[in-house]
């Protein structure tokens, strides 16, 4: 059954796919009236000359024009066409000298053409709203397996995002055990980023499957990145977090955004040098997120699906955060060098 909703993909999908079927089809469609249309005047052409054969005989003939021409100008019985109309000649009788000429006017052959031209349009646009609807359906009917796929895709997704609650619950409720045993350390410490880590890309996943839902709220934005830096900041002890700028009210999706924040500064931070800085600047229009880490080496591809440039992480946080940002009509952009760092700017 079909969702009250379509997907991006779907969407790109169902247009490329009517235009494909409806284009082809109207091209097609073109040639044959075309063709068709040179028939009906051709044979337009046809039914004047024979009439104008029987005038010749019997001269009782009100819409044609009868005159006296020089017989060796013209070739008899053929019909001529040109700027003043249709033309016809006939031999008078024994007459060498002469030859009668029978005229059809201009206006009155535009106005037959006109008529045909009229029919032909009528029906070739009658025929293509038909092949439109066809199109349409077409489209609809070839989009289901696609539609299908996904769904069973996400259903897979959040199977699996659901059996990570119970041995993420365990781990978290027995890391706390162990941490008020054995008090902090790097390794108790290490596996808390690890866990946070796997929650992140929980949520990140729950977003990617959920963006078409982006209900809209109000909130302040440097109220809100002093509450995300807050949460990233105690896993990176040694990276010195720091929120600059004017404060500017948003009208978009709080959550959505808030994992496009989280995975930024998470980044930043985990692939920053050590004793390294991460800044968000909010400017009137534009928030800037830089840090002194490593630096990117192929900025244009930071974005695509899988793509990484470190041997931890799967390479899709990046991807998930362009796909939310598309979906909150917010541009992001990437400056990087190799060795300084980066910085992400999303145009809000």
């Amino acid at each position: 059954m079909w969702g009250i909703y379509l997907k991006k993909v779907e969407i790109e999908s169902l247009v490329k796919s009517f235009i494909l079927f409806f284009v082809s089809q109207t091209l097609l469609l073109g040639v044959v009236f075309f063709l068709e249309y040179n028939k009906e005047i051709k044979s337009l052409d046809e039914s004047l000359f024979q009439e104008m054969r029987i005038c010749s005989y019997d001269l009782k003939c009100e819409e044609f024009s009868l005159d006296f021409v020089p017989k060796e100008k013209f070739e008899l019985y053929k019909l001529y066409k040109d700027k003043d109309g249709l033309s016809s000649y006939f031999s008078i009788g024994t007459s060498q000298k002469n030859a009668l000429k029978i005229h059809y006017s201009k206006e009155q052959y535009l106005q037959q053409h006109s008529l045909i031209q009229k029919d032909s349009i009528k029906s070739f646009l009658i025929i293509l709203l038909v092949v439109a609807i066809f199109s349409a359906v077409f489209s609809i009917y070839t989009l289901s397996p696609l539609r299908n796929a996904l769904k069973m895709t996400e259903e897979f997704i959040k199977d699996i995002l659901h059996d990570f609650n119970t041995p993420l619950s365990t781990l978290r409720l027995n890391l706390s055990m162990l941490k008020s045993e054995v008090g902090e350390n790097k390794k108790i410490l290490r596996i808390e980023n690890t866990v946070q880590n796997i929650l992140n890309l929980q949520s990140n996943l729950r977003s990617y499957l959920n963006n078409h839902e982006l209900q809209k709220e109000h909130f302040e934005l440097k109220s809100f990145l002093d509450e995300r830096v807050a949460l990233i900041e105690k896993n990176y002890r040694d990276i010195d977090f720091s929120v600059e700028g004017v404060e500017i009210n948003l009208h978009i999706n709080r959550d959505s955004f808030a994992r496009v924040i989280d995975n930024l500064l998470s980044n930043a931070a985990k692939y920053n040098k050590k004793n390294g800085e991460v800044k968000l600047i909010v400017k009137k229009d534009r928030l800037i997120i830089s840090d002194t880490g490593k630096g990117i080496q192929n900025p244009k591809k930071v974005f695509e699906r899988f793509y990484k440039e470190q041997e931890r992480g799967i390479g899709i946080g990046l991807h998930i955060v362009k796909k939310l940002c598309d979906a909150m009509e917010i541009q992001i952009d990437v400056e990087s060098e190799v060795g300084r760092g980066s910085r992400f700017i999303l145009v809000l």
